[in-house]
């Protein structure tokens, strides 16, 4: 194993990896005059988020295998991106497509290229489109909503795929309503209701009229084929007739000869049947998620998720900084035989470039590292050297909330390029009356560090040097040969406090058992009054001893009992001995 600060390290200005991201706005319509006299100064600024712009959706979680489930977090932004941001325009095929994906490195990917896809202009970062619509996800909530949120209603649907109609007709309150003459004439008393009218939707038509009735009178005005259906004295009999019924020509019965519409017959809409049929034909179309203006994501996600050309692992760990900012430690593990060398004065040197970023939901870029690594091993040593792997780590401030990390590695010398994208969730540990944890990290080195160097420097936590053991990329556990160390290392956050003492009352137990047999293999208690002059906050340091253990896979857990708040927290890690 080679510690990173072997490396010499020079920050350098290349860019390794280029970001095609979003938030602009693709239009600046606002909704027409009926809804809103002053519609540009009401409407909402584009959510921070998916999350805040829409609630959520309980149908048909996504299925995912085991071994790639998200945490209940990520779980819970990508269902609902695709089941609420992004419902009414992602294609039946790209559904598909994103339900098979199997790791969130590969479903961050695709939502990048979903928008990618649909961006007006997709050289620039600004995407106008992908702006436009949370705009209009954010109006539809404030303007539709009727017992449900507005971007689940029809008009919010509408509204959302199409923007702002060209022209309204709107009825509010209902009531008096003269018919036009494709409609039989004559007055009547309806529902309120509105007509939306588009002058041209690509892919659906010109002229298009779509009309949305709300019989019920709560406000949730649904779109529909039959123009008869905001007729209030439909059913009346000798009330609202037309101008055909109202001079004996025809009868209201005849309204009811079983097509779609239920509109009285007139020298004006003879062809009321064939009508029907384009009016449905119109509507399949408007319902219909746009087409994507290149390809389907099918395609896209089966030939563009990224794969590792220079095979790395990646691990992210998280450990409180302040009341409000995280420590999140980004460590990188290469290994030593993937790189290529070159020989100079009985030295073996490989160079390496590594380049990361850190952006939020909306795309805002929150962090970027970049480093320029040499890597020497004296030639009698290199044979014995390239089986072993090398660590690299960058520790970062964040702020609670969720992130897409992407890591892009450069092997100078041999051009090899390997990279990986995924989606992180930073938690909160600012509630006091919480209890909580860090991450429970495995490593190969735990040292205290003198005091000068407390807080800084590489790997360092605290006051504890914790090189992480990292975990592969392939979801085995993290490996330890038989004769090494297993150090454990975690933080404890928020212990309450006795009120007469100014002191914590708690257990903390470790236990090491079999993954398969469940049989326990190391198991001890302490508390906190062994544990010396502890305050709300408890680092935890503990070594396993290798000869404890036999080949195996096993199971650790650390067992936190808070006395005073009656709290307990869990936190389980797996690990293997060769």
């Amino acid at each position: 194993m080679t510690d990173a600060l072997r490396f010499r390290s020079r920050p350098i200005g290349f860019i390794l990896l280029v970001f095609v991201v979003s938030c602009a706005a693709l239009f600046s319509h606002a909704v027409p005059d009926a809804h809103d006299n002053d519609a540009q100064a009401q409407s909402p600024k584009t959510p921070k988020s998916a999350e805040e712009t829409v609630s959520s959706q309980a149908d048909d979680p996504l299925k995912r295998p085991r071994k790639a489930k998200p945490s209940p977090a990520e779980g819970k932004f990508y269902e609902r991106w695709i089941k609420e941001d992004v419902s009414w325009i992602i294609t039946p095929e790209e559904r598909e497509a994103f339900k098979k994906l199997s790791t969130n490195a590969e479903r961050d990917n695709f939502i990048e290229t979903f928008w990618r896809l649909r961006a007006p202009n997709p050289d620039t970062e600004e995407n106008e489109f992908k702006d436009e619509h949370y705009r209009r996800i954010a109006y539809a909530n404030e303007h539709f909503g009727a017992g449900i949120p507005g971007w689940k209603t029809d008009r919010g649907h509408i509204y959302i795929v199409y923007g702002k109609p060209d022209s309204l007709d709107s009825h509010p309150g209902g009531g008096p309503y003269q018919r036009p003459a494709e409609e039989g004439g004559g007055q009547t008393e309806t529902y309120p209701f509105e007509i939306w009218r588009y002058r041209n939707l690509p892919n659906v038509g010109q002229e298009v009229e779509l009309e949305f009735v709300d019989p019920c009178g709560c406000g949730e005005y649904h779109l529909t084929l039959d123009r008869s259906e905001k007729d209030a004295l439909k059913y009346v009999p000798n009330a609202g007739l037309t101008d055909g019924e109202d001079m004996g020509s025809f009868t209201k019965t005849q309204r009811f000869r079983g097509g779609l519409e239920n509109l009285g017959p007139g020298p004006f809409n003879s062809d009321l049947q064939s009508k029907e049929f384009d009016r449905m034909d119109v509507y399949a179309k408007a319902l219909t998620p746009p087409p994507v203006r290149f390809r389907d994501l099918a395609e896209i996600v089966s030939h563009n998720i990224r794969y590792n050309v220079l095979p790395f692992d990646l691990q992210v760990d998280f450990a409180k900084a302040t009341s409000d900012m995280v420590l999140v430690p980004i460590t990188i593990q290469i290994p030593n035989r993937e790189l290529t060398y070159v020989g100079k004065e009985g030295v073996q040197r490989a160079s390496l470039n590594i380049f990361g970023r850190l952006t939020t939901v909306s795309r805002r870029v929150a962090q970027t590292f970049e480093e320029s690594l040499q890597l020497d091993e004296p030639a009698e040593l290199f044979e014995k050297f390239v089986d072993g792997v090398s660590i690299y780590q960058k520790a970062l401030p964040l702020r609670p909330g969720h992130y897409r990390l992407d890591v892009v590695l450069k092997d100078v010398n041999g051009d090899k390029l390997g990279s990986i994208g995924q989606s992180i969730e930073v938690p909160d540990f600012s509630n006091d009356d919480k209890l909580t944890a860090s991450t429970l990290i495995l490593a190969d080195i735990l040292e205290r560090v003198p005091a000068r160097d407390i807080g800084t420097g590489t790997f360092v936590i605290g006051e504890n040097k914790v090189r992480p053991r990292v975990r592969p990329a392939n979801g085995t556990p993290t490996s330890f040969k038989h004769d090494q160390k297993i150090n454990l290392w975690m933080q404890v956050y928020n212990l309450a406090l006795d009120e007469k003492t100014g002191k914590p009352s708690a257990t903390v137990k470790y236990e090491v058992r079999d993954a398969a047999s469940k049989q326990p293999m190391v198991d001890f208690m302490e508390n906190t009054d062994q544990l010396g002059n502890v305050g709300g906050q408890l680092t935890l340091a503990k070594i396993v001893p290798p000869n404890k253990l036999a080949p195996g896979v096993y199971e650790v857990t650390i067992t936190v009992n808070d006395q005073i708040a009656k709290q307990t927290i869990a936190p389980t890690a797996r690990f293997r001995v060769e």
